[in-house]
């Protein structure tokens, strides 16, 4: 996507809920035990809402992200925000976040493309900065699957924590774009394999009986899910590296998506990359869906573990199926330290 006006990032922000649900605690709920999942999904916690919402864990993300970047929020002139799991279906939970910042400049909508989405969400706003309609973006991810989770189904149950995390993006000359190349993918063939059935049209009338098989939470089809993400995650990096004009080896740290540490561990065997390159947080946070990639991103550069500038590649695979990367050169430090 070679567009005539760059984009350079200023900005990230993220944030969690203050509930921590640790592998002990789900061993009181179902069949399970920490070894079983610490050495399937490499999670030990992760954090779960009690009195917080996705537009509220968006709005502290976003406004965390402004700050990092040191800008006025009535700059933003688009707010895309990234979700499956919104409080409403309508009004977006975009425009939820622009009333909250006072970013009355900016046009707001909602976009659902599952765990995938904040890399949509970044292809979107980059499309409409290098078309010069916009010059300054925000981009949320926020997903809070706890509210649609079976905590009878050790298989789901054990992988999702909530958060929320976002992005600054601004218009720059294309020589200094810090956007290198982008890649997005869909299969609907998958669609079955994972999903949250009977939410909008296809739910049931009030009052007629909601059968178990089609109950509103999380269902899961987990051998073909794992297959599909060990094959489409190297193949994301590997074309949008192409498409950047790099090698593999120039990636400084990969930033996957943080579904499951063997799937985050076997792409990168598969693309030969040194472990040591990889960001995650799968262990403290989950799958956050989403947020995950750039509350990955933020710890990283929280905790000093990035050394900059940096290239990385952000990569991102999920329900539709949906699976995207983007490879990104990160120059950007908090303003306000």
């Amino acid at each position: 996507m070679k567009l005539p006006v760059g984009a350079r990032l200023l900005g990230v922000g993220a944030a969690v809920p203050a509930a921590v649900i640790t592998n002990a605690d789900l061993e009181k709920l179902v069949d399970t035990s920490d070894e079983w999942i610490t050495s399937r999904t490499g999670i030990k916690q992760r954090r779960i809402v009690t009195d917080e919402t996705a537009s509220g864990l968006a709005i502290e993300a976003a406004a965390d992200a402004i700050g990092f970047a040191g800008i006025d929020p009535h700059v933003i002139d688009l707010i895309i925000v990234a979700t499956s799991t919104p409080d409403f279906l309508y009004p977006s939970t975009a425009c939820l976040v622009q009333a909250d910042l006072g970013a009355t400049n900016a046009v707001a909508f909602d976009l659902e493309a599952a765990c995938t989405g904040i890399i949509y969400a970044l292809a979107v706003a980059q499309q409409f900065i290098g078309s010069g309609t916009f010059k300054t973006a925000l981009v949320v991810g926020v997903d809070i699957h706890s509210r649609f989770l079976n905590w009878q189904d050790r298989n789901t149950c054990i992988l999702f924590g909530d958060g929320a995390g976002a992005f600054i993006l601004q218009a720059t000359e294309a020589a200094n774009n810090e956007i290198l190349g982008m890649y997005l993918r869909s299969d609907g063939t998958g669609a079955h394999l994972l999903k949250i059935p009977n939410i909008g049209t296809n739910y049931p009338h009030p009052g007629k009986d909601l059968p178990e098989k089609q109950s509103g939470v999380v269902h899961m089809n987990g051998r073909p899910i794992y297959e599909f993400a060990v094959k489409a995650l190297p193949e994301a990096v590997i074309t949008t590296a192409a498409q950047a004009g790099i090698a593999i080896e120039d990636i400084d740290y990969l930033i996957p998506h943080q579904a499951n540490i063997r799937i985050i561990n076997a792409a990168a065997d598969r693309l030969g990359m040194d472990k040591k390159k990889i960001i995650s947080n799968v262990d403290e946070v989950g799958n956050t869906s989403a947020a995950s990639i750039p509350l990955a991103l933020w710890q990283a550069l929280k905790q000093n573990e990035m050394k900059l500038p940096a290239v990385c590649a952000l990569v991102g695979f999920g329900a539709g199926l949906t699976w995207g990367a983007a490879i990104i050169r990160w120059m950007a430090k908090d303003k306000r330290t």
